[in-house]
């Protein structure tokens, strides 16, 4: 095993932590702000790279196009909302819906300007674009085209914004619709439109997390959202067993959510280097995510141990 080889691989791994900690952020927002577990994420964030890559590729600038997958993102977890507050849809199931409908609209949107019939689930080269905000072929070089300067910067950003909206009164009446959706509504607060501006904001981070991933590596891909609600929810277990003690603020709860996603990218990228087998990298991830998520479980259990046998010592 070559350690080199290894170090070469970290910056990679650390932008893409990046990337789809912006992703995570997202996930936080629905899963421990609202408390749902909004499953729409693995089709928004194919949407947003659909989004980006054809807008791109007919000459839209690469900003702009990534504002208007947040947009389009913003769109699918309306959908999600409405399945769910105006038709009493569970949470789960209407963002499996969304998810499910969204396969076809990135269908649709990635045949744009091809023959549906034929290039429509071919993933779309947009690599030969020079103005990237984003490419993997500048993460090695320690100039200011790295996209991981970039990326601190979009996630700094992202936290104060995110900071200062749910500091705000209106946000505070979101954050109290998931604490305890009564109490929200005995101080007046439309629980209804409460959750569905939180799935849109959460799927518009989610699409706007894929826009920049689909830059990234150079493609988009009607799969590339396969397996994400188990990444975002990985970067937000991770950031909360490891920090979730010293990260008090709101601010840095968040920015340990986006700790959490480079670190399990970092650990990833440490197993292959070890010589795992990518078709187990499902497998991994989905191990690694129990492992934490059973963290905060044997802690209290080990708590309960220790104090149990210290009465019966006394």
């Amino acid at each position: 095993m070559n350690i080199s080889q290894l170090l070469n691989q970290l910056p990679g791994a650390v932008a893409q932590g990046l990337i789809w900690g912006i992703m995570a952020i997202g996930v936080y927002i629905t899963f421990r702000i609202l408390d749902i577990a909004d499953l729409t994420v693995d089709g928004s964030i194919a949407t947003g790279g659909a989004v980006a890559a054809i807008l791109i590729t007919n000459g839209v600038h690469p900003w702009l196009a990534v504002l208007i997958a947040f947009l389009v993102g913003m769109a699918a977890g309306a959908v999600t909302g409405v399945f769910h507050t105006v038709m009493g849809i569970p949470g789960i199931l209407a963002g499996i819906l969304t998810q499910l409908a969204l396969y076809s609209v990135n269908l649709r949107i990635q045949g744009i300007g091809t023959d549906l019939g034929s290039r429509a689930n071919v993933p779309m080269s947009i690599n030969k674009y020079k103005d990237m905000l984003v490419s993997l072929r500048n993460v090695g070089r320690f100039a200011l085209d790295n996209p991981i300067w970039l990326l601190l910067l979009i996630t700094a950003v992202l936290i104060g914004v995110m900071y200062w909206f749910f500091g705000t009164e209106y946000g505070c009446g979101l954050r109290a619709v998931g604490a305890n959706q009564q109490m929200a509504r005995a101080q007046g607060i439309n629980t209804g439109v409460g959750k569905v501006i939180g799935l849109m904001i959460s799927n518009g981070l989610v699409a706007f997390s894929g826009a920049l991933m689909a830059q990234y590596q150079g493609f988009a891909d009607v799969s590339m959202g396969r397996g994400a609600i188990v990444i975002g929810l990985a970067a937000v277990i991770i950031g909360e067993v490891l920090f979730g003690k010293i990260f008090r603020n709101f601010a840095l709860r968040l920015l340990a959510v986006s700790f959490g996603a480079i670190i399990y990218y970092l650990v990833i990228q440490v197993v292959l280097w070890l010589g795992l087998n990518t078709d187990d990298l499902k497998l991994l991830t989905a191990l690694v995510v129990a492992l934490f998520l059973a963290m905060p479980f044997w802690k209290t259990q080990i708590a309960a141990w220790r104090l149990k046998g210290g009465r019966q010592h006394g």
